[in-house]
């Protein structure tokens, strides 16, 4: 069984201490994001889970703690771009903070374990192709010695997200892809990076597998025999796993996220109580529930 961990919330940077409590439990319950009335107990033993995928912007909290996961194999999907507090209104406040985060987790457990997401792309008037080929350079530089991959996509424009963004000038448009695409997939040839993208056909991009079964297969030194996850969008290629997340979660406030519904988080305490209430869910005894 493959943990995914979680692309619904930011686990390793706003809920570590409850991921390793659930850890030493041997279990954690999820409820159904399409039906809150349906829980599902999840076995979180060594012996139940093959890989955990972590999805993070900001893995600080949790890098002195990974000692508790030293039976577990594991591998980040750790997103750092190049917004400012208009888009990414937490994370772009601790830059810098982040990028080392991201070197001392690749120090930790090996870069193959630790994949660059350059993602969403955002083409405005702000965010024009100038500003991101300024810093993806220099976030190539930074980080080109402590990771393999680069995964990129371009904004989708989901429905729960549109009031959000309604004011950015996006260009989405082939000429603008394209001239970003050849910059990305040029400097990351020098820096000997992959690049790949998510959900997307992109020019001279192979697409990404971002639960990954061949690196799964690699990591935990055996073959993963998974399946296409059928949950995902048609373009994703990855395989299934289980997600262990609960959507409107993440307090880091970034303006094109799909798992929030709102945005301009003013009382972060709206969010903690929905954790509180999951948490006690999470807390209930077995006999209570099954």
């Amino acid at each position: 069984m493959i943990i995914s961990a979680s692309r619904r919330t930011d686990i390793p940077c706003y809920y570590s201490d409850w991921f390793f409590d659930r850890i030493k439990e041997g279990y954690c319950l999820v409820k159904n994001p399409f039906n809150s009335h349906q829980v599902s107990k999840i076995d979180l033993s060594v012996d139940a889970v093959d890989c955990i995928v972590f999805w993070t912007k900001d893995v600080s909290p949790m890098i002195d703690k990974l000692h508790l996961l030293k039976s577990y194999k594991y591998y980040f999907q750790f997103t750092i771009n190049s917004y400012g507090e208009d888009i990414e209104n937490v994370i772009s406040k601790r830059k810098e903070k982040i990028i080392n985060s991201f070197k001392r987790l690749s120090e930790k457990i090996g870069r193959e374990k630790v994949l660059w997401r350059y993602d969403p792309i955002i083409l405005s008037d702000k965010y024009n192709i100038d500003y991101h080929k300024k810093h993806f350079e220099y976030l190539i530089k930074e980080l080109h010695n402590y990771t393999n991959k680069c995964i990129i996509s371009f904004v989708d424009i989901y429905k729960k997200i549109e009031n959000k963004i309604k004011y950015i000038n996006i260009k989405k448009d082939d000429e603008h892809i394209f001239e970003m695409c050849s910059f990305i997939n040029d400097i990351a040839k020098y820096y000997n990076i992959t690049v790949e993208a998510c959900c997307e056909d992109l020019p001279n991009i192979n697409k990404a597998k971002c639960i990954d079964a061949e690196l799964i297969s690699k990591i935990v030194g055996y073959s993963i025999k998974a399946k296409k996850d059928k949950n995902q969008r048609l373009n994703c290629g990855c395989v299934e796993s289980i997600d262990i997340g609960a959507y409107n979660t993440c307090l880091s406030d970034c303006i094109y996220c799909y798992a929030n519904k709102k945005n301009n988080i003013k009382d972060s305490s709206i969010f903690l109580k929905q954790y509180k209430q999951l948490s006690d869910l999470y807390t209930i005894k077995n006999k209570e529930l099954f």
